[in-house]
């Protein structure tokens, strides 16, 4: 194999490791000299651990939480690049690193660090790529484009998740079971980590996505338990737990809750979700994921009940919801969405309301038609009248928004015990699944009501499994979960033919008149305006262009794109895209 030289980017993962990483005139080495170094060894595996992402504000356009239409005719063809995941670049770096440690002079608890993450990082790949496709080539040698035969046939779906397992295992041998937060390698893939996402990867093959024809009595599912058991009790027992405050999952770094996280820090690593989420007029220009009035509708009342549910204390028509949607909701509707008239100190502002209504909030943050503004809004094919509050730093000046370096929480310890919820639920104790829904609520701050059930009216399999689905559709907001919740159960149809909608908001009198809109300007720029102050009505977003989901039946598998089969003759494609490889697991 032609000798390979590695270029590499000075990359700080982690604080901690300053001291690893400070290396003068690091540009450029060869494998001989990575693996005798233990400061260059440490450099190469940071620079893969990009691979698990950022910050990302748009995750959720995907579903019906956030505006925009992603889902247009043709979204994904067999030509296009578009949900594509084939990430061989990478797996042979991970496999030259795997391979070529063992060769090193480096101390083998070294070596046995850099193995399991690297071991890690090998089943995380392919499995994302078996999510998109089913089952692929599981390549586990560094191949050299010169001189090795790189048409490899693809492996079954069964096999990869028989490889992934095998990795995650001999990585969770491997690796430290905990690393702690006040750890100079906190950052750093440990045992827990491995261990929770090997219940997830299980919890994916045991789901529908997989079992078409045996969806919730294939046996998978006992084996997804066992594993995702496992893995809440084991962090259970190590201390991990539910930060007792919603808002504080991400902004109190380093908490109980967080399983995995990828560390920023000003001005080394920031992330752009601040940038993103914020009102045009205190970020760096127009926000870029705005919450639908088809999620704000989702989230429950604060019993727990949803607004149109006739038991409700607080139910509601529909026109009384539109008139009052903030009122008596779950307090995570409060900590998550920020909307017109709602006091949104940000930048420092105190007594700061955000507002939306056109003619009356700054045109970056406007949504609206109404004709007597006098005023055409620039937003109507990208705003709601909602923004993002969750995880934003509101210290951060307009200035600084680019400043934003909290760490990005992949995993949490909620996910691993609604995961094990799923799972013990689909074998047979729904009462371990409802505890956990109780314990969720709980920290939500819904009201208990007299039977202690938080809202929650579940009583078969079938039910249990939608109230877990909707509590991920809440608990998870905006973290990039709900699509690939809905598709991995075979829901898309949820989503399918369907559209968004935001709320326009116009100041009344209080005769119900509208207000003229130079008063009702003059009140705002006081903050004398609340949310009673206005009438509310929806309208459809985009107002141009696309405007319905479209996402046909095979969406369940992405296609292989065709310039890869081009290049390898012994691949197949995905049964639904014009081929015969059948990427489920019967």
């Amino acid at each position: 194999m032609k000798k390979l030289i590695y270029i590499f980017g000075l990359f700080i993962f982690l604080s901690g490791c300053s001291d690893v990483l400070d290396i003068e005139n690091i540009d450029s080495y060869s494998p001989d000299a990575v693996w005798n170094d233990e400061n260059l060894a440490n450099a190469y595996m940071a620079n893969l651990y990009p691979m698990f992402g950022n910050w990302d504000s748009g995750a959720d356009r995907l579903s019906q939480q956030l505006a925009r239409i992603e889902w247009y005719p043709d979204r994904v063809t067999i030509s296009n690049e578009n949900f594509k995941s084939w990430d061989y670049s990478r797996i042979r770096l991970i496999n030259q690193a795997i391979i070529d440690v063992k060769n090193g002079t480096l101390p083998q608890e070294v070596k046995d660090g850099i193995t399991g993450q690297a071991l890690f990082m090998r089943a995380y790949a392919y499995f994302n790529m078996v999510k998109y496709h089913g089952g692929v080539p599981y390549i586990t040698i560094p191949q050299d484009r010169y001189e090795d035969d790189l048409n490899a046939p693809r492996n079954s779906t069964e096999e990869c998740f028989d490889f992934i397992e095998e990795d995650l295992d001999s990585a969770i041998e491997l690796l430290p079971q905990h690393i702690v937060p006040a750890s100079g390698d906190y950052g750093k893939i440990d045992g827990n980590f491995a261990l929770a996402f090997k219940a997830k990867v299980l919890l994916y093959k045991a789901s529908p996505q997989f079992n078409p024809s045996q969806p919730w009595n294939n046996p998978y599912w006992q084996e997804a338990n066992a594993v995702n058991k496992e893995a809440y009790e084991s962090l259970l027992g190590q201390g991990y737990g539910l930060v007792e405050d919603y808002s504080d999952i991400a902004l109190e770094e380093r908490n109980k809750e967080v399983v995995f996280s990828v560390i920023n820090t000003y001005p080394n690593k920031t992330a752009a979700w601040d940038h993103g989420v914020r009102p045009g007029s205190e970020s760096r220009g127009a926000a870029s994921a705005c919450p639908t009035w088809q999620f704000v509708k989702e989230f429950p009342m604060k019993d727990g009940r949803l607004y149109n549910d006739p038991l409700s204390a607080y139910t509601m028509s529909d026109e009384e919801f539109l008139q009052n949607y903030w009122k008596n909701r779950d307090p995570r509707f409060d900590k998550s969405v920020v909307w017109n008239g709602k006091l949104y100190e940000v930048s420092g502002k105190t007594g700061k309301r955000q507002y939306t209504a056109l003619g009356i909030a700054h045109e970056l943050d406007d949504f609206g038609i109404n004709p007597n503004a006098n005023i055409n809004s620039s937003n109507l094919n990208r705003y709601t009248g909602f923004f993002i509050l969750k995880n934003s730093l509101l210290h951060l000046t307009q200035a600084e928004v680019q400043q934003y370096d909290l760490d990005f929480v992949l995993m949490r310890f909620a996910e691993v015990m609604l995961n094990y919820a799923e799972t013990a639920n689909e074998t047979g104790d729904s009462g371990t699944a409802l505890a956990i829904l109780k314990q969720i609520r709980e920290r939500a701050g819904i009201e208990p009501g007299v039977d202690g059930n938080y809202g929650i009216t579940a009583s078969n399999r079938e039910e249990v499994r939608e109230a877990i689905l909707a509590e991920r559709n809440i608990e998870f907001c905006f973290e990039g979960h709900r699509f690939w919740d809905l598709r991995r159960l075979r829901l898309l149809d949820r989503l399918d033919g369907t559209i968004k909608e935001g709320v326009e908001a116009i100041a009344i009198e209080p005769d119900q008149s509208e207000m003229e809109i130079g008063k009702a300007r003059e009140l705002a720029d006081n903050y004398e305006l609340v949310e009673e102050d206005f009438k509310y009505s929806t309208l459809q977003v985009p107002r141009s262009g696309v405007q319905q989901s479209t996402l046909p039946e095979n969406y369940y598998f992405f296609p292989v794109q065709k310039d890869v089969l081009d290049r390898n003759p012994e691949l197949e494609q995905n049964v639904g895209w014009g081929g015969s490889f059948d990427p489920t697991l019967h």
